[in-house]
């Protein structure tokens, strides 16, 4: 089961949505998915779409899913990592009115740079992606609160 995780935003990421429709449309993915939509509307026959989820239900789909797709904020990819789960993360961006700033890429480069994921820049190589993470395997992932409180203060400080 992939569970694909868009955030609880107020601002749509269809774009994410799009590409993993068109992979199972193409029969790439053969997986049952599972989206928490947040504000995004989005429908498709390929996938079971949830605005949200309980926490405990939340948690129980990321214990039982084989891969994480989600956007590249620190909760989805701590909590994913925290349970030993593959993760292919996409950041929101300004440019297509999925966030007010790119903050997210930081995160998305700290979070590949150390080897917990794999980051989808490029959404027309999804399909390559998506192929690469059946035998991806991510760096254990543990949690420092010192340099998550460094890497913040330093995002600050640069913005």
């Amino acid at each position: 089961m992939i569970f694909v995780v868009l955030g609880t935003q107020d601002k749509p990421f269809d774009r994410l949505l799009k590409v993993i429709d068109e992979a199972v449309n193409d029969g790439v993915i053969k997986d049952k998915i599972i989206v928490q939509a947040g504000e995004t509307e989005f429908s498709s026959r390929n996938m079971e779409i949830k605005k949200m989820i309980p926490m405990n239900e939340f948690n129980q789909l990321i214990k039982d899913s084989d891969l994480v797709i989600c956007h590249a904020g620190y909760g989805i990819l701590s909590t994913a990592l925290e349970y030993g789960k593959k993760v292919l993360a996409a950041a929101r961006l300004a440019e297509y009115g999925e966030h007010q700033n790119n903050h997210q890429l930081d995160i998305l480069n700290y979070y590949e740079e150390k080897g917990y994921i794999r980051a989808l820049r490029d959404f027309s190589k999804f399909n390559e992606q998506y192929e690469d993470m059946k035998t991806f395997i991510p760096k254990k992932y543990s949690v420092s609160f010192e340099k998550l409180i460094n890497f913040l203060e330093n995002y600050i400080d640069l913005n």
